[in-house]
């Protein structure tokens, strides 16, 4: 490891704020993300991204991107390559083979990032409120994964976006006005949580999206 982190903790708020005001560290990763990386792509191989048909893989390797450019650990980065599993592929049982394969740490950061392991799930709204809410007593590194897949989300809405005009929300259940909603909620409420660098780029996206939806 090189370079140096700064940890600010902030001991007025609810829960105890771990800030990485530096991250300019080299996360080595050993033969674990590997098998992480091949765990994922086995899980997610029948599944693309919704409306864009792109395999599901790319999502699940961008959000662990995002997670190690921004400081993530080993644990943090498998979490991110596994943080649809439970919600996806196999629910509970999956979640005991992340258990067993990567320990409770990685099952943890993979369990706050999850907002359904039943099938059907409930409802959209219902499970979209019951995440915002969860996030103020979220632990550091589930707040650093759950950004970075947000972030990489709202990236590809953007992107979409300025190519397919509003056809774009036929593919989210929460249509337009439900996923605005969403996505603001979301930047409101991990704000509160400190400050994040992370926390600022998310804003930036969203807050573009928000313009090209109201032309």
């Amino acid at each position: 490891m090189s370079g140096a982190v700064c940890y600010k903790i902030d001991i007025s708020s609810s829960a105890i704020s771990v800030y990485k005001l530096f991250y300019s560290f080299k996360t080595m990763l050993s033969e674990r993300f590997t098998t992480a990386l091949t765990y994922a792509t086995q899980l997610h191989a029948n599944q693309v991204r919704k409306g864009s048909g792109v395999p599901y893989i790319a999502h699940l390797l961008g959000v662990a991107s995002i997670a190690l450019e921004y400081g993530a650990n080993e644990d943090e980065a498998i979490a991110a390559l596994l943080h649809d599993a439970i919600e996806d592929q196999g629910g509970a049982a999956t979640r005991e083979e992340i258990r067993r394969r990567f320990g409770d740490n990685v099952t943890a950061i993979v369990d706050g990032c999850t907002d359904a392991d039943t099938t059907p799930k409930p409802p959209w709204r219902q499970r979209k409120e019951a995440y915002i809410a969860h996030i103020p007593t979220a632990s550091p590194s589930v707040l650093l994964v759950s950004l970075a897949d947000k972030l990489y989300n709202a990236q590809s809405i953007l992107k979409d976006y300025r190519v397919l005009g509003d056809s774009l929300w036929e593919r989210f259940h929460g249509g337009k006005e439900g996923t605005l909603w969403y996505y603001r909620a979301l930047v409101d409420t991990f704000r509160k949580t400190g400050t994040i660098i992370i926390i600022d780029d998310l804003e930036r996206v969203v807050a573009q999206i928000e313009v090209l939806a109201s032309k």
